[in-house]
């Protein structure tokens, strides 16, 4: 009896086995519930209950693996996350225990970038083509898909089937695995699915299955994906079979990158057009089409799908083996029903002919601009990828260009090329162009915005058509652009000054100590001045007169210059500041920044005291920085020749730089080579000297007098006649050939102080005197570095001469119009944005929203200085170098808009001078014209001409040129500079001044 109720029991567990095996009924029950439990939300704000994916290749690609690093990346570049999804507790714990979150996932994505209005401006998805629907895939696909991969998948007697596992196929792959475990002779097979293989590809570590473990992650993941829109799975198995077409990996192609989907891989493989092939193998569409194309068609589609078990090796050296594969396929498909006789026969019969990647690139042009690259350039910076991974992510990002706006200002600029366009502009005539020159000329344009959160960039383009960007990737010498920096630090420096003694009282500031010119004009303008306002001041500061005499000699940047001006006329004048900013005078700029030297240095040092006295012991710390100082440019000079030079190479460098001497050479030979034998020494010196008399006597004297460690090392140049260092450095790199500059500075620190170690021996205290004049300047200049490098300058250092007034520091338009920006928002530094929101993940477990942080503004200047700037800078509009702009904007009411800024003028030129100061050779390097400006309250930018190369010295253009083209552009901005007019975008910040949030630093990372 209970033998037969055992018998019984164990026949009616496997019935049920069996029942469940073909129906599913049990799974799709309890997987459906569990599955409704899986969601997520998106809400306001950071999410506390979200886990990201680690390690799957769709997972990576898409960006929702990196999203943990993207975040905190946005985050300490000012943005701030306004949406991010909440899982659901059971997601979180289903997800915690290491399974794929179970979401519709797309077919396609990648970067799509939007306008300030909404309208794209930037899509790029992958992949390129897909099956949107499964009714669009053509039938023998699909059934040829299945046919080797999954034969029962949409069967459809089983409406409940489990599509992640098939029971006979798992149990076969199980055996096998046991039998090889045992070391038996058996050949295994294989287990998965399509729904696994998708769930592997996409998400597993490196797209494999690396052990049981994670085929069972597979499976579960896959079941629960399939069960989560209820019982009911066709819908879900036909979805899988679209989704293995549009996503499976296909390799790699040249010029194009990763390859998923039949869709790119027909394109990318063959040159087969996507839409073509499905419809040569669509039934319903294909009457009257040759069964050739038809076997054409079938033979691409089905390489692939074998392929994608070994894509690369098919693709390169396995192209044979795909083909005997795929005519064994076609022959399995024909005898299973797939496809017909004639079909089979023609299929055989073609050949594909793969496509030369090399000669027919696999690049997909996509529509872009100087615009759309710079903010595709910001996005790869902020997100730390490059642009081929950031164009795979998926992501959505807003920009605040205007794309109606930058299409009109770009074909502008375009039109100036051609010289009918170019005259009715006007820009012909002294200091401007000549008709037969126009088209040169590259013109470089951006217009900023200003709002409560950042300056955002409107329009950036220019007409070159070429990836690198004049605004932003250039060091440019931008002439007279650089006086509005002298004159920020000037005011800046006033201001500080009425912050200093304003509060005090006649008496005590007779008594206050002035020994820099500024100083002591402050404290004589507050003991004469009742009315001690700072903007007053500020005015009055402005009213100094410098001279512009080109007489004077200035000792700067370690000996003594000349300065001119631009025009003769103005050397005998006596201007006030604002006159010499209004009509760009020279010499009153370069006396100011003498001045703002001379403040900076008593500020740090005591340079009186300095001076004074040998006995001041802060004297030989001054010469010791001289000398590493002086000692590191040399010696940045010196690797610069030798670089990527052998060792022979170099020496035969330093042997051609001097005149050849029996005792030179040995000095050097000796130093370079100091374990050399006797007989090299002699070949040395007698292949340099063929005619020389080098007896024996002589050469025995030679190599025993100039034995290493017989004379110091500047001792040792003096007698070779070479710089120390020079030979110093060829030793060195000598014993370390791929030394780099960083290594060579930080080795030769001893040999530096060496070298100069005659400033301390020297009798003369005027030797050391101007020695310690060069390092007081070198640090005034520091000091002015980090107020310039606090408005926005973009480079790490100054030139430490006063020439720097005139621009031969060089800058950058875009940090031009940061500095105008700050000026036109009351001192108040904003973020400079190139993108303001950012979207990922849409529609999925992982999507955040992001949107600039509010608290971006750090005040930078006092609102006073920022006003007496726009004034002095609209004064250039009105009656100085840019008047002819003068009544060319107008605000509603017919009155003109408030115009401002200031030009300049960079002529580059490389020039050799001989005795007395002759100019014997001058080679142009570029020529730039700049324009910075501000338009009314709310907008400001730049607009820059610029000529590269040679070819810049025919031209005598200057910054009228880009004055008068932003005189032209006038009709093209109108229309677009009033607050919320025409823009459709945000409308701007209101004119009055923001309340700034105080900051240690600027997030200007937007």
């Amino acid at each position: 009896m209970s033998l037969l109720l055992g018998v019984s029991l164990l026949a009616g567990g496997g019935y049920a086995a069996w029942h469940e095996m073909h129906t599913s009924k049990l799974q799709a029950l309890w997987l459906s519930r569990y599955a409704e439990k899986l969601d997520y939300r998106l809400e306001a704000g950071a999410s506390d209950r979200i886990l990201f994916p680690e390690a799957g290749p769709f997972d990576r690609r898409l960006g929702y693996s990196a999203l943990p690093e993207f975040l905190q990346r946005l985050s300490a570049r000012g943005f701030d996350i306004h949406e991010q999804v909440r899982f659901s507790p059971a997601l979180a714990r289903y997800a915690d225990r290491g399974f794929f979150v179970p979401y519709p996932e797309k077919s396609q994505a990648g970067l799509t970038i939007d306008d300030c209005r909404g309208e794209p401006l930037y899509e790029n998805s992958y992949p390129h083509q897909y099956y949107e629907r499964f009714d669009g895939i053509p039938p023998v696909v699909a059934m040829s898909l299945m046919f080797i991969e999954d034969r029962g998948l949409l069967n459809p007697g089983r409406p409940k089937a489990n599509p992640a596992v098939d029971w006979p196929r798992f149990t076969m792959a199980a055996i096998s695995q046991v039998e090889k475990k045992l070391g038996l002779p058996v050949q295994a097979a294989g287990g998965s699915t399509l729904a696994t293989q998708v769930e592997k590809y996409r998400h597993s570590p490196e797209g494999r299955t690396g052990n049981a473990e994670e085929k069972l992650r597979q499976m579960v993941s896959a079941s629960v994906r399939t069960y989560r829109e209820g019982q009911m799975t066709m819908v879900t198995r036909q979805r899988i079979v679209r989704d293995y077409l549009n996503s499976v990996p296909l390799s790699a192609a040249y010029g194009h990158g990763e390859v998923h989907g039949i869709a790119d891989g027909l394109r990318l493989w063959f040159g087969a057009d996507f839409a073509e092939v499905n419809r040569l193998l669509d039934s319903r569409r294909n009457a009257g089409t040759s069964y050739e194309a038809q076997g054409l068609a079938l033979r691409q589609v089905l390489s692939l799908l074998i392929a994608q078990r070994r894509p690369s090796y098919y693709l390169g050296a396995g192209r044979e083996d795909m083909a005997r594969l795929t005519d064994s396929h076609i022959r399995l498909l024909a005898n299973g029903g797939v496809i017909g006789t004639r079909l089979r026969n023609a299929a055989l019969l073609q050949k594909v002919t793969y496509r030369d990647l090399r000669l027919e690139p696999g690049v997909r042009e996509v529509p872009s601009s100087k615009g759309i690259t710079a903010a595709r350039m910001r996005l790869s910076s902020l997100l730390g990828v490059s642009l081929y991974e950031l164009d795979r992510l998926d992501l959505a990002a807003t920009t605040p260009l205007h794309g109606q706006l930058q299409g009109q200002v770009t074909d502008y600029l375009h039109r100036l090329a051609d010289p009918t366009f170019a005259g009715e502009v006007g820009l012909f005539g002294e200091r401007m162009l000549s008709p037969e020159r126009t088209g040169d000329v590259r013109y470089s344009f951006t217009l900023f915005e200003r709002g409560e959160q950042g300056f955002r960039v409107r329009v950036q383009t220019d007409n070159t058509n070429q990836p690198f960007d004049i605004n932003e990737g250039s060091k440019l010498e931008l002439g007279s652009t650089a006086k509005l920096r002298v004159l920020t630090t000037y005011l800046e420096v006033i201001a500080e000054l009425h912050g200093r003694y304003a509060g005090r009282d006649v008496a005590a500031l007779r008594k206050a100590e002035a020994v820099d010119p500024l100083t002591r004009w402050a404290l004589g303008y507050l003991i004469q001045n009742e009315d001690r306002n700072l903007p007053a001041m500020l005015d009055a500061a402005l009213e100094r007169r410098y001279s512009a005499s080109p007489a004077e000699r200035f000792f700067t940047g370690a000996g003594m210059h000349r300065f001119g001006n631009f025009r003769r006329e103005d050397d005998g004048r006596l201007p006030t500041m604002r006159e010499a900013l209004q009509e760009s005078i020279n010499l009153p700029f370069v006396r100011l920044m003498r001045d703002l030297v001379s403040y900076s240095t008593y500020q740090t040092a005591n340079s009186v005291e300095l001076l004074k006295t040998d006995d001041n012991p802060e004297r030989l710390e001054y010469l010791r920085r001289f000398a590493d100082r002086e000692g590191s440019v040399f010696l940045q000079r010196f690797w610069k020749k030798y670089r990527g030079k052998t060792t022979e190479e170099r020496i035969e460098v330093l042997l051609d730089g001097m005149r050849p001497t029996a005792p030179r050479l040995a000095a050097v030979h000796r130093y370079l080579m100091p374990e050399a034998d006797r007989a090299g020494f002699d070949r040395f010196l007698r292949t340099r000297l063929p005619d020389a008399d080098l007896s024996d006597k002589l050469l025995e004297s030679l190599y025993t007098r100039y034995a290493p460690g017989a004379y110091s090392l500047p001792d040792q140049g003096y007698i070779a006649r070479v710089h120390p260092l020079d030979l110093w450095l060829l030793g060195y790199l000598t014993k370390h050939p791929e030394a780099g500059i960083s290594e060579i500075i930080t080795a030769s620190s001893a040999e530096r102080q060496e070298v100069y170690g005659w400033l301390f021996r020297s009798r003369h205290k005027s030797a050391r005197d101007s020695r310690i004049r060069i390092m007081l300047e070198v640090e005034a200049f520091t000091d002015i570095h980090r107020r310039w490098q606090r408005l926005g300058y973009p480079f790490d250092h100054l030139v430490p001469s006063l020439a720097t007034a005139l621009g031969s520091s060089g800058d950058r338009p875009a940090a031009l119009a940061e500095l105008m920006g700050i000026i036109v928002n009351d001192g108040v530094r904003l973020p400079s944005v190139r993108i303001d929101s950012l979207h990922f993940a849409s529609d999925t477990p992982y999507e955040t929203r992001l949107g600039i942080a509010a608290d971006a503004g750090e005040r930078v200047l006092p609102s006073e200085v920022a006003a007496a700037l726009r004034e002095a800078l609209g004064s250039v509009v009105e009656g100085g170098t840019a008047r002819r702009l003068r009544g060319s904007f107008m605000q509603a009411d017919g009155e003109p808009l408030r115009v401002g800024g200031k030009t300049g003028t960079g002529d580059n030129r490389i020039q050799t001078v001989g005795a007395g100061g002759r100019l014997i050779s001058s080679l142009a390097l570029n020529r730039t014209a700049t324009f910075v400006f501000y338009i009314g309250p709310n907008h400001f930018g730049t607009l820059t001409a610029y000529v590269p190369g040679r070819g810049a010295d025919s031209f005598r253009f200057t910054s009228a040129l880009p004055v008068q083209v932003l005189k032209g552009m006038a009709p093209i901005l109108q229309p677009y500079l009033e607050p919320g007019a025409h823009t459709q975008c945000q409308p701007p910040a209101p004119a009055a001044p923001m309340k700034p949030t105080l900051t240690a630093s600027n997030r200007a990372g937007a």
